[in-house]
């Protein structure tokens, strides 16, 4: 079997972000896990844009990743996405759709990157099924290398700020790309957004985000094994300079009847590419809090989580199909980030810590924590108590999850993130029940590296 000799249990996240041959976001994301000392991954289950919004400031100090699911909040679109961007930004997390994609290559393109969602526009991560066969992984990498073609490539085009006309008469030239309209692009129903676009365009690096909560968020976590960012050298970034054409739609002329004058929008994005490890913004701070204070901005890319396994009880997901994500993944490892699984999955043919190591994120579903002290309702964190004579097992909701422990998942099974839901979600105080996840997963992350 493919996935019995584990190569990563032991290394910590510090330490495999430097790791050659993988995708530039895997790497980033292993390395903020290390700097902000957070295996956690919130599972944002609400429906509407606010509740999302207040979660995602709650919880956005505790987690590396949020997990939404767009389609079941009820408002979403543009207050959902910019809200989710800047707050993402801010308290430095990914985010992850849990779209779960899973049909042909053409139709999964134009569901990842059109409609109303227009998922590459703002997602970092997303995750999908293989058993359409690999042609699904290579379909979305096609889609989400068009996607940060459009980010990166000279677009010089001019602004119209004069007579007005309405946004269904764009030439076709003049339309934003599928899935861009959220991220650079302002039609009539954002023109309020404008001035916004053209003057505060995103900051390329972490200097122009201001953290106040930084020492405080800090003070609490000493460091540990694996935390220190130090594991690699900075190298030059290199910058890329696009200029994003916004169509001025329906603009007013001024009293006068003035025409109005053509404007060009340019808009600097610095990225760092590390020519071996890839990771941006690693600096050798002397401290946690300097280290999260320069950890830039995450690398223009995308990235694909393949479902290997699930948690869910009588689940159909065999031996054969896990070692076959396995397998896909390894043949498209500059996409595939990781699996959403029950263990770690990483297994080598090789030695050392070569690109030919597997160096897959796994990320697990299914994690509980018995109630805490303060609390006196009985099914608090999704799960109940835990079951007799399973160590590390708690009981499930009655809808087939099944729910363990971090020690178990982190600790015995060697998963590297945690994914929680409604025991996060539905407690009585959010922001300190993320932050007794993260403490607990963090926790069974260094006992593993000690090997207890």
């Amino acid at each position: 079997m493919s996935t019995s000799t584990n190569t990563t249990q032991s290394i910590p996240y510090g330490r495999r972000a430097a790791l050659p041959g993988g995708n530039p976001l895997g790497s980033y994301l292993l390395h903020l896990m290390a700097v902000k000392k957070t295996n956690l991954c919130v599972s944002a289950d609400v429906n509407s844009t606010s509740h999302l919004l207040r979660l995602a400031e709650e919880v956005g100090d505790s987690i590396c990743i949020l997990k939404t699911h767009a389609d079941i909040v009820d408002d979403f679109g543009e207050r959902t996405i910019k809200g989710l961007r800047e707050i993402s930004r801010r308290k430095k997390f990914l985010i992850f759709e849990d779209r779960k994609f899973g049909d042909i290559g053409s139709t999964v393109q134009q569901q990842y990157t059109r409609g109303p969602l227009q998922i590459s526009a703002w997602a970092h991560l997303v995750n999908a099924h293989v058993f359409p066969g690999p042609a699904i992984i290579t379909a979305l990498q096609s889609a989400a290398e068009s996607t940060i073609d459009h980010l990166v490539s000279n677009v010089s085009t001019s602004i119209s700020a004069g007579t007005p006309r309405p946004s269904s008469d764009y030439d076709e030239d003049d339309r934003p790309p599928p899935g861009f309209e959220s991220d650079f692009y302002v039609s009539d129903s954002r023109k309020n957004s404008i001035a916004e676009a053209i003057e505060s365009p995103p900051p390329s690096n972490t200097d122009d985000l201001k953290t106040p909560s930084a020492t405080s968020f800090f003070s609490s976590r000493s460091p540990g094994n694996g935390s220190s960012p130090g594991s690699a050298s900075t190298s030059p970034a290199a910058s890329a300079t696009a200029n994003f054409h916004i169509p001025l739609a329906n603009r007013r002329p001024d009293d006068h009847g003035r025409k109005g004058s053509v404007v060009t929008a340019t808009t600097t994005i610095s990225q760092v590419i590390e020519p071996d490890e890839r990771i941006p913004g690693i600096s050798r701070s002397s401290s946690a809090e300097e280290a999260f204070r320069e950890l830039s901005e995450p690398p223009l890319a995308r990235g694909l989580l393949l479902l290997a396994e699930m948690s869910s009880e009588k689940n159909l997901f065999t031996r054969e199909y896990t070692d076959a994500c396995v397998e896909m993944a390894r043949s498209h490892k500059d996409f595939v980030v990781g699996f959403i699984s029950q263990r770690n999955l990483n297994s080598s043919a090789g030695r050392g810590l070569g690109s030919d190591r597997d160096n897959f994120l796994s990320c697990t579903p299914g994690v509980g924590l018995p109630p805490s002290t303060s609390e006196s309702d009985g099914a608090v964190n999704g799960s109940e108590r835990a079951r007799p004579g399973s160590k590390g097992m708690l009981k499930g909701d009655g809808l087939g999850q099944q729910y363990r422990t971090p020690d178990v998942v982190i600790g015995a099974d060697g998963s590297d993130i945690i994914i929680v839901g409604r025991g996060i979600t539905q407690a009585k105080d959010r922001r300190k029940e993320a932050e007794r996840f993260r403490a607990e997963g963090w926790s069974a992350y260094e006992k593993r590296l000690k090997g207890s």
